[in-house]
Order: C-alpha cells, then structure tokens, then sequence
C-alpha cells in the first residue's frame, strides 16, 4: 500500500511504500518524495524494513524499542499484527507480542508541507513492571543516499552545519542537558552524493521535543541504511506498571528531490500550519544590549520615544526588573517587580510605550532560581538534584523541580500576577542552563528530565490558556530550546545571543532550514557589536535582520539622526516586504564565490534576493544568481532594492545592470537556468534584488 494514498493534483509529499502482507508489521519497502504525478509503479521486491525493527526477524542492528523487566524477560520482542487503518491522511498499526505482554500503538500522519511525523507508543499488558530504555521512529533510506548532515554549535554560534559519509555501522546524536542545547543536532538529513541547498534527493529527520533526544542513522553490511530519531531517555526514566503506556515524541520526516531548499519548505509547511502561528510579527525593540541591569525611568523612556519614532511595534524589557535583580548572581525566581529600582511599579513605563502606540513586553526566566533568592532561602528542595548533593552551578543558577506541582502552580500565579497586573502583550521565556543530574528529590533523586519537559510545556500551555492575547518566545541562552514542540506554542524563537550581523549569516542560514523565517528573532545590534566588538556598517545590519522577525538591540539615544532615519527606512522597508518575507519560500541559491552567501523568498509575483559578500573575493569575475520557483513562461523585472547608494558610488553599477539582458524583461525559466549577474561588492554588504512579475 502506499501511505499517503489521497493526494491532490500537484502535491508533492513525501510518501511510503508500504508491505502489509502477512501477520507481522508492515515493511516499508521505499521512502521519498513523490510528486504526485500519479500512483508509485515499478516499486517491487528488494530489502524491506519492518515498521519496528527487532532482533526476532534477524535484524543485528539497534532495536528500535529497547526495554526490559525486572527479571530481565521480555527484552526481545516479536510483534504480530493486529490490525492496520488509513483513515484520511493518519495510519495506525496496531500489533501485540503476547509472551511478552506488550501492546504496540504506530502512528503516522502527513503533514501540511508535505511531510510526515510518526510516533510509536508502548503499552504494558503484562503483570510485572516494564522498563523503556528507549522506544524510537525509524525508517529506511534510498541506498543512493550515501551522505549525512548535522550541526553542531556553541552559545553565539549555533546550529553550524557538519556533514560525512554515511558509512556501515550507527551515528548517533544524544541530547543530554534537558534541552535541545546550543550544541544540538537539531536534525539530521541524508542525501545522494553533494546534495545542496538547491539540488539533490535528500530526506531529513527531526524530532520535536523540547527535552533529552536522539538522533540515529545506521547501515550494516548485511541490510540498508535507517534515519530516525526519538527521545533519549534516562535510566529508569520510563517505568510502566501494567496497563501503563509510553509514547514516543513525534518523529517529523521529509523527503525533497530539490535540495536542502525542497525540505525547508516542507517544515515551513507545517509550521505555518499551526494554530500558533504567527499571523503578525511585529517589529521588536529588546533593551538588554542598550542597558543590560541598569533600569532608569527616564532612559527607558527616551530609547523608546526614539524606537516609537523609527516605527517600533513592540517594545521588550528584558532582565533586571524584579526584586534584587542587579545583576545575574541575585533575584531569579523572585517575580515581584522591584521596589527600589522601581518605586511606582512598572506601569509608568508601561503606559508610556502603550501611549506611543507600541506593544509592552516583559523578559522571564521561569524554570531556573538564584540561591541568593527568597524563593531558593524559603524551599531548597524545589530543585532538580540527583540526591542529597546541589548540582554544580552555572550562570549562578540552579534549575527547579517543574515535576512537583507545587512548584508549577508557585510559577503560574507569580507570572499570572504580573501579566494580569499589566499591559503586557509579549513574553520573552528564557532557560539559561542545562539541566545537570536533573532528578527529582520528590523521588528520592530519580531522574525527572521527561517529565520536567511535559511540566514546562504544562506550564506554557497554562500561562497561554489564560492569557491568550499574550505573544511568546522561546529563548534558551540563546538558541538552545529550538525544536517543533515548542513551537506549537510560541510566536518566536530568540535565535542566538550572538546579535553580529556577519555571525549571523550563518546562523539565520541554517535555522532556517527548519524553521520559517517568520519565528527567527533578527536584531539590528549597535555599530560596534556587543558580542564580537567588528563594526559593521547600518545598513548591513539592517539587511541581515530584514529576512527574520525583525528586531532592534541597540541604545538608541546614542544613534545619530542620520542612523535613526536610516533605520527608519529599513523598518518600512521590513513592513513592506513583511507579508512576502514571512509566508513565502525560502531559496538559497548556490554560490560559485565562497565569500558570497545568496538567500531570498520567492513567492509569486514577487521574489526579494540577497547577495551577502562576506569577505573580499579572491577573483572579480562576480556570481551569477540563480533565482527558482518563479513561473517559467511569465516575465519578470529586476530592480535594485537597497542599498542603492553604495551600488550606485562604490561599485559603478546602474540598476539596469541586473539581469541576464541588462533591465530588459526576463522569464522566470531563465531566471531559474542561466540568473542575473551580480559583480563583486565590497565586504560585508548586503545588496538586495527585487524580482516583480510583469506578465501573465
């Protein structure tokens, strides 16, 4: 059978193929993208994968639900089928080993975008308790996908792609610190041999889940090669008593036979798919880079007197404004506004960015404690610790225990208070540690990272439930909570700490390859960066954040007149291209300059290209920019969008330059073979093309 079977005319998804012959699990005998041409023909026989591998039926490979009673029985399985249903666009199986009183509950469902996600759950039919070690959604791979690519990262550097052979044996990611991390995998893509952003059959693997994880890939000599992925779980973590289950988190896969770009789209898909998505991203002003803890009244109101007139929607006090908040040592968990910084409370300034027209938002950080808090002095043990010892410190914080409900219901009426006590509009949620020996003293230090995951995620969806006009972000140091579960959630993502345009070329890039660019927090920081100290000129700055959620982190008392009129322009120019930006199809054109990055959004009649030179090209023989997703046969014009005056003085080129015939019109088939020709431009520009359709 082939899954999914009901298809549009013209929608590609990635589809299986599906072996459901006989009384054991269905075999999944390919797995791609389909174009949706018409039903799959010519697919037969070959190498087969079961649904869920296991050691019974010969498979030497790592089990795909591993677990175990006490007396160590039934740790090797043999599913038989019970019964299998398609039901719109949703599969379940259904399958039971009676000898080793398991049930087996697979889903998987196609997506908007798309794609696909799957999960597994496991129910305990037997007597005796059943250990899960682990229970993961695993599928096979074309044999010609022979190439794996991962990231990896730090804090103001992450999500930095890595890429290698697929080679026999198993690569495997674990996340471990109760987060995605700032070092995460995020996903893990397998393709034919030098797939790119633009060309190639690839199929990627996500897992959404905002705690410990796992990705896999694994070929032996004997059988082909499986991607997938699940939750890493912690020993004794998952404990079923009879007629308990276990759920795996969903396993979101995709395939594309256009790239990297190919599978963006499909995860951009699903997002945009979301309830919580994003309708509006407003333009945001953070003040943490302008004052950091040092909260004044008065100059609070002039930055945002001067971010109200450069056409700032939203205005963001980040941390520092709670009781004995001075500095990062102090106060975490302490959600009272400050007396002494301020007397009056936070509503005059409240009232004052509300009365400029702007939206008000506040900076939490819920789920970490200060020991130099009340909070900490009053209830020591409402921390995660793995016994009777305090987990080493970091960023002076120590985590608390959100499986205690105690400890959920004292959060939700403290930041409860405050948004109900306010005008506030948005909530910036940080989580600025990893969760070290993250047990539970509620039970004697067993560990508790799943289930602090499930209370986080009860928390928000409380916190949402009852104030639903508020707006939210998910930042985690930086970019260290960035996952599909979380997303459903949030409006935002605050990308990374590092707010250097140049760095975060890169950064954008590649979060972007899984989530659209609509959530990526993009901050115009000031003309010497707070994080690397480079100067960079406005109107590079502008250019890089233009392509996210737009943002400021800058004093802006210390702009000049020219910069805030400058930045003004980039913030209509933001709202101009707002609708396009935030719904249309990212396409990163490949580049023959290793020191050009090309990236845009296209989305008919209207394409809006990038050329980003990072550095001095080593030729000036210039790139071609080839633009795709256009309409063959419809005719397109090229203008330059910005900066115009560095184009027009610096490099000496005119505007009727651009394009393959030098202004005349062109279509998009040659857009998308042969592109336009962009020269060398100095370091560290950005050059913007505007590509508007001029026929049918």
């Amino acid at each position: 059978m082939l899954f999914p079977h009901a298809r549009g005319a013209g929608q590609g998804r990635t589809t299986l193929l599906l072996d459901t012959a006989g009384d054991s699990l269905p075999r999944v005998t390919w797995l791609g993208y389909d174009a949706a041409a018409g039903p799959i023909t010519g697919v037969t026989g070959g190498p087969a994968m079961p649904l869920l591998g296991e050691h019974a039926h010969g498979r030497f490979t790592r089990p795909h639900l591993r677990g175990h009673r006490r007396d160590g029985s039934s740790w090797s399985t043999r599913f038989a089928l019970v019964g299998v249903d398609e039901a719109d666009d949703r599969l379940t199986v259904r399958a039971v080993d009676e000898a080793a009183g398991l049930a087996l509950l697979y889903e998987l469902e196609s997506v908007a975008g798309g794609g696909l996600r799957g999960r597994a759950t496991v129910t305990n039919t037997g007597a005796d308790e059943y250990l899960v070690d682990g229970l993961e959604v695993v599928l096979p791979l074309p044999d010609d996908h022979v190439e794996l690519l991962d990231l990896t990262g730090r804090h103001e550097r992450e999500r930095t792609p890595q890429r290698h052979p697929l080679v026999d044996g198993l690569w495997l990611r674990e996340g471990r610190g109760g987060r995605p991390g700032l070092d995460a995998a995020t996903y893990v893509v397998a393709g034919t041999p030098g797939f790119s952003t633009t060309q190639g059959r690839v199929v990627g693997v996500h897992v959404g889940w905002s705690g410990n994880s796992v990705l896999r890939a694994e070929r032996s000599a004997a059988e082909g090669a499986t991607i997938g992925g699940g939750e890493h779980l912690l020993p004794g973590e998952v404990v079923l008593p009879a007629g308990a289950s276990y759920s795996s988190p969903w396993v979101y896969v995709a395939a594309s036979h256009e790239g990297l770009d190919g599978l963006a789209a499909a995860w951009h898909g699903f997002q945009r798919s979301l309830a919580a998505h994003p309708d509006h991203q407003p333009v945001v002003l953070n003040v943490w880079e302008a004052v950091y803890f040092d909260h004044d009244l008065d100059r609070l109101k002039e930055i945002a007197d001067r971010a109200a007139r450069v056409g700032v929607e939203r205005f963001v006090l980040d941390d520092g404004w709670f009781h004995d908040r001075r500095d990062d040592t102090a106060g975490l968990g302490d959600w009272v506004v400050d007396e002494e910084v301020w007397p009056d409370g936070l509503d005059p300034l409240v009232e004052h960015v509300t009365g400029l027209g702007m939206e008000f938002g506040l900076w939490f950080e819920p789920e970490m404690v200060n020991p130099d808090s009340d909070l900490f002095r009053e209830h020591p043990e409402w921390v995660l610790s793995a016994g009777d010892r305090l987990p080493l410190e970091h960023r002076h914080q120590q985590v608390l225990d959100l499986t205690r409900p105690e400890v959920v219901d004292h959060l939700f009426g403290r930041v409860d208070a405050v948004l109900a006590a306010h005008a506030i509009s948005f909530v910036k949620w940080d989580h600025n540690r990893d969760l070290l020996e993250a047990g539970s003293g509620a039970r004697a230090g067993a560990p508790a990272a799943r289930e602090q995951t499930l209370a986080f995620y009860e928390l928000l969806d409380r916190l949402r439930a009852a104030h639903p006009s508020v707006a939210w972000e998910s930042c985690a140091s930086g970019g260290g909570r960035v996952d599909l579960g979380v997303l459903e959630r949030v409006q935002r993502i605050w990308t990374s700490d590092m707010t250097d345009a140049l760095a975060r070329q890169q950064i954008q890039r590649w979060t972007t390859q899984l989530v659209a660019p609509e959530y990526v927090g993009a901050h115009v920081s000031a003309t010497r960066s707070h994080t690397t100290g480079r100067t960079l000129s406005l109107d590079f700055r502008c250019a890089t954040a233009l392509f996210g959620a737009f943002g400021i982190e800058w004093d802006l008392t210390e702009a000049s007149d020219a910069d805030l009129s400058c930045l003004a322009e980039w913030v209509e120019r933001f709202k101009t291209y707002r609708p396009l930006l935030h719904s249309g199809r990212v396409v990163r054109p490949e580049s023959s300059d290793p020191d050009v990055l090309l990236h845009g959004v296209v989305s008919e009649p209207l394409a809006l290209v990038a050329h980003v030179q990072l550095d001095e090209s080593a030729h000036n023989r210039g790139v071609w920019v080839r633009v795709p997703g256009l309409a063959g046969d419809a005719t397109y014009s090229l203008t330059w969008e910005g900066p115009v005056a560095d184009k027009a003085t610096s490099m000496s080129v005119k505007p009727y330059d651009v394009g393959p015939t030098r202004g005349e019109p062109v279509t998009g088939a040659a857009l998308a073979r042969q592109g336009y020709w962009m020269p060398r431009m100095r370091p560290e520009t950005v050059t913007l093309v505007r590509i508007s359709r001029t026929s049918a």
